[in-house]
């Protein structure tokens, strides 16, 4: 079910209607059985895989609890990570791998005799699977209680407004308010709201409109020019934050809207003035993920020169490859550890300006969206044809080309939509208002904006592949 159908529209208005109606101790069982018909509504064979790693993560989590020695936890840690790492390669990398393998025994001209399977990626798997390793991993530390409510766990991998798509949340911060009785909070509503409004006008305004202009060039690269080609991976840049942090934002204010609070997952990161703070903004829940699972354990940032840089080019390759099993994905992430290990090595300037701020987002935003290219490739062959042509010296002005077969009008629409965009990064981040009538205002003109100036058809979110 996507965020933005009319579909999502009658299912929130439903369960939050029930959500403040039924009494509190029957809460959680309203929110199981709408997260499981919200999954359900995209495959419904799907949610077996769901229940299976559910079942193997609740009992891990008491046994690793119950355990007295270190190396008994573990045993139940590895199990746990061992399931939910296996079921995403099963799903994510098993035809990838495969495919490379077959390339291998092709070098000597022999036949590959693992067979390939016809399987579709299951929605959201990499971003449950995360949400569920998080778990036992903090049981394991001693810094979670193992939770002994089936129900109630169950719930935490499913919570519908960041099933599919994240923020990928610690058991610290979401657990606990399932046991909280929610009361209904105007505030809270208002905000909600305000979160799922700006999230959908993010989505339906801006990037499905840059989408068009997006899709058309990477389509008829062959007929495109230099000046066309920048314009594409500039919008790009601004599409998939405006997507993911739409997605984001309406996820947010669902739960919010019920008393919930997710944690922020985008922090203006285009606003960054270099590549490691823009990995502080951009996608937090990952990558502080990364950072506290997988960078710290390898040793962080206090060991050796050397072994820093091969934490850093670890972290960011797992990070392409959880993107995706391609390799553009990997070279986006390899891109990403190139930038941050220069940029560490590059002195620092003590006396700070305004332009010299600028000048350091605008670099920021210009390596990023190089590197976006890769991410948004559907193949090697393809991302390094439009990195050809945007570093070419085919600037010919041709008002066809530069509308990418469109129409001028889709063009202007989408400055338009930019033009919003920076308007919105120097209001508040969450769009709470103290005055209650701008902030009604505000509703009424972005819902109007919505009507009016969104694209027509429904596009599915990006990171849904993921």
């Amino acid at each position: 079910m996507l965020f933005n159908s009319i579909d999502f529209l009658y299912f929130f208005l439903v369960v939050t209607t029930l959500f403040f109606v039924l009494p509190h101790r029957t809460r959680w069982m309203l929110l199981l059985a709408a997260s499981c018909f919200f999954y359900m509504f995209f495959k419904p064979e799907y949610i077996l895989i769901l229940a299976f790693t559910i079942v193997v993560d609740y009992y891990a989590g008491i046994l690793i609890e119950q355990q007295t020695t270190k190396r008994e936890k573990k045993k139940y840690l590895v199990i746990s990570l061992f399931t939910n790492i296996g079921v995403l390669a099963m799903f994510k990398y098993y035809n990838f791998l495969n495919t490379n393998i077959t390339g291998l025994f092709n070098l000597f001209d022999a036949e590959n005799p693992i067979p390939y399977l016809s399987i579709i990626l299951p929605i959201g798997l990499s971003f449950h699977t995360f949400q569920a390793m998080s778990y036992t991993i903090e049981v394991y530390r001693g810094n979670q209680k193992a939770e002994k409510h089936f129900g109630i766990y169950s719930l935490y991998v499913m919570f519908y407004p960041q099933l599919v798509a994240g923020p990928i949340e610690r058991p610290q911060n979401i657990l606990h308010q399932f046991y909280e009785k929610k009361q209904f909070n105007f505030d809270n509503a208002l905000l909600g709201t305000n979160l799922i409004i700006i999230g959908l006008f993010k989505k339906m305004v801006i990037a499905d409109r840059l989408a068009v202009y997006v899709n058309e060039v990477y389509k008829n690269l062959d007929t495109s020019n230099t000046i066309s080609a920048w314009i594409a991976a500039v919008f790009f840049s601004l599409q998939i934050y405006c997507d993911f942090s739409g997605y984001s934002d309406i996820a947010r204010g669902t739960a919010k809207f019920m008393g919930y609070d997710l944690m922020l997952n985008f922090n203006r990161p285009y606003l960054s003035r270099s590549v490691s703070e823009f990995w502080t903004r951009w996608h937090i829940s990952l990558s502080s993920w990364f950072k506290d699972y997988l960078y710290i354990p390898l040793g962080g940032n206090r060991v050796s020169k050397p072994k820093l840089y091969r934490n850093l080019f670890i972290v960011f390759l797992v990070s392409g490859l959880w993107h995706g099993a391609n390799f553009t994905f990997i070279i986006w992430g390899g891109l990403h550890a190139v930038y941050v290990l220069i940029g560490s090595l590059l002195p620092k300037i003590k006396n700070e300006g305004l332009p010299l701020k600028l000048v350091e987002q605008f670099l920021v935003f210009v390596f990023v969206t190089i590197a976006w290219v890769f991410f948004r490739a559907g193949s090697l062959d393809e991302a390094m044809q439009m990195m050809k042509l945007m570093f070419s010296n085919d600037i010919s002005f041709n008002l066809t080309q530069l509308s990418a077969g469109k129409g001028p009008f889709n063009l202007a629409l989408s400055f338009l939509a930019i033009i919003f965009l920076v308007l919105a990064y120097f209001l508040p981040i969450d769009m709470k208002f103290k005055n209650l009538k701008a902030n009604i205002g505000f509703l009424i003109i972005a819902i109007f904006l919505l009507f009016v100036l969104s694209k027509d058809a429904q596009g599915e979110f990006i990171y849904f592949q993921f």
